[in-house]
């Protein structure tokens, strides 16, 4: 049987190591044709070397002359820069892994795409900027998407494709991070370190802070509405503190559909992998009558405004989901460098909204061109808000 041939992007990052940790347990079924890694030369190096890749690029191009020396006498090729990412995204894989973090991920994700590719995605943002465009070129190319978020796996395991007319609605849980029984005085003083210091997942710090505004879980509504044949009354979400259950369906019949696991990421990456079968994946495994109980209660909009924005963002369509992310990876940057407090995250998102859409900047993008220029403009007016602040 011959082995499939997968591409990484964000090979450094969480995902992307979860994604290794499978491959070289499972050196029989798959080969690592490339790897992509924004600017940790040694970490890529080091993953390259290890899984036997054909190729590495980095995006960071002042890095290029310490990965090259890292890899020397390997007979591993490496690039560097931008172009030598997008380019080496249109050459055709089996499957390719979408770990980018932030809009960076979109343009090398559709040039995969368009070139042929399966893709397992875990760049949110290239739905929530893009879906109608990403789900056009899927649709064009005949690719399979396959998503890697642990809510949108769970509930694509339990989502009846063929019984879609019979659901009455999807489920997306969330963690509630670490502020979901906090004050607001507490969320207003909370800084870094408290708000990275989430409850259940280890995960980069922009998706951890995502994860603590609620932001995230915005994303993975609009997400959602690309991913599965439901409208936006048929979704909705619930604060599940033990990340056990990921997502659910609800059918007329009555029956709700939930699909459990430990918050390992491993899971949701290795059943992309091997899909439509599946691999073993080492690890926990839930003992139910140790954890007793599970619970579930409903988002708080007043406390996460993002739960009450992202309707609005959706009834606006794709150039309004550019700027909400663009204006939030803007805002989380700042946060992290304590130039704003916790609360000003969503604040500052949406006072970029309100601005662009009065500007009339947040029409609908028929071109990758134009939402690029509308995720520079958000990034622009998020920036000078920042600075007000």
């Amino acid at each position: 049987m011959s082995r499939q041939k997968i591409a990484v992007l964000g090979a450094t990052g969480s995902i992307g190591q979860s994604t290794l940790d499978l491959i070289s347990r499972n050196p029989e079924s798959y080969e690592v044709g490339l790897l992509v890694a924004n600017s940790n030369a040694q970490a890529l190096a080091d993953a390259a070397l290890a899984v036997g890749a054909q190729h590495v690029v980095i995006n960071d191009e002042s890095k290029f002359a310490e990965l090259k020396a890292r890899l020397d006498g390997s007979g591993i090729g490496a690039a560097a820069g931008r172009q030598a990412v997008l380019d080496w995204c249109r050459e055709p894989f089996d499957m390719l892994v979408s770990a980018m973090v932030g809009a960076a991920g979109l343009e090398p994700t559709y040039s995969a795409i368009n070139a042929g590719s399966n893709v397992a995605l875990a760049n949110k943002e290239s739905l929530v900027c893009a879906g109608r465009l990403v789900r056009g070129a899927v649709q064009k190319a005949g690719t399979a998407l396959l998503p890697v978020d642990s809510e949108h796996n769970a509930i694509f395991q339990v989502f009846e494709h063929d019984n879609a007319d019979q659901i009455e609605k999807i489920i997306v849980t969330a963690s509630g991070g670490p502020f979901r029984t906090a004050s607001f005085e507490t969320m207003k003083k909370a800084g870094p370190a408290e708000a990275l210091r989430h409850p259940n997942w280890e995960m980069g710090s922009r998706i951890t802070i995502d994860s603590a505004t609620m932001m995230n879980k915005a994303f993975e509504v609009i997400e959602s509405l690309h991913l599965f044949p439901v409208e936006t009354r048929q979704i909705e979400v619930l604060v599940h503190p033990q990340s056990l259950v990921h997502g659910m369906v609800q059918y007329s019949d009555g029956s709700l559909l939930a699909q459990m696991g430990p918050a390992d990421m491993r899971v949701p990456i290795a059943h992309c992998l091997a899909y439509p079968k599946r691999m073993p994946v080492e690890g926990q495994r839930l003992d139910l009558a140790t954890i007793g109980q599970l619970t579930f209660e409903r988002p708080d909009p007043e406390r996460f405004p993002s739960m009450r924005l992202v309707w609005d963002v959706i009834e606006q369509g794709d150039g309004a989901g550019t700027a909400f992310n663009g204006a939030d990876e803007v805002a989380v940057a700042a946060f992290l460098k304590e130039e704003i407090g916790f609360l000003d995250i969503v604040g500052v998102v949406e006072d970029t909204l309100v601005r662009l859409n009065g500007q009339g900047l947040l029409a609908q993008p028929s071109t990758l061109a134009d939402v690029l220029h509308i995720d520079g403009e958000a990034r622009r007016v998020a920036r000078e808000f920042i600075e007000a602040l």
